[in-house]
């Protein structure tokens, strides 16, 4: 069974974690997408996510997917909805016997996220204007 998921609320690291934990593989890599304070030379103060209804369907298929091809445990957890800088929007992880093997599953994990999972991004920015980016 493989963790993917969409909340609201802060994400949980330690399920991620669980959700890859193998008792045969010697490697694990969590990747954690953190808000940050700037993007384009612009100061950023928040950021507000939003996610179309299906947008956990996909997750799961990608994340389904990923650890069919790879053969690999593989989990993530995107959260949407008012986030603060610093706060985690993505865990994404990924266990190997070695650790090239996680590192490669858990960035592929994460780049297919970014391009399949229709999940949007308004940035809010210290000049008090907002806009969506990456659509």
């Amino acid at each position: 069974m493989t963790l993917a998921e969409i909340s609201e609320e802060p994400l949980d690291e330690a399920a991620i974690r669980e959700a890859v934990a193998d008792a045969a593989h010697g490697a694990t890599v969590m990747f954690a997408g953190v808000v940050r304070d700037h993007d384009g030379g612009q100061a950023v103060r928040a950021l507000d996510y939003r996610a179309h209804p299906d947008a956990e369907r996909f997750l799961r298929e990608i994340v389904d997917r990923v650890a069919a091809e790879t053969g690999l445990r593989v989990a993530a957890s995107h959260r949407v909805g008012d986030l603060r800088i610093g706060d985690v929007a993505l865990f994404a992880a990924a266990s190997a016997g070695h650790r090239k093997e996680a590192f490669d599953a858990c960035e592929r994990l994460v780049e297919e996220i970014k391009r399949g999972v229709p999940i949007w991004k308004r940035q809010h920015y210290e000049t008090g204007v907002s806009e969506w980016v990456g659509l």
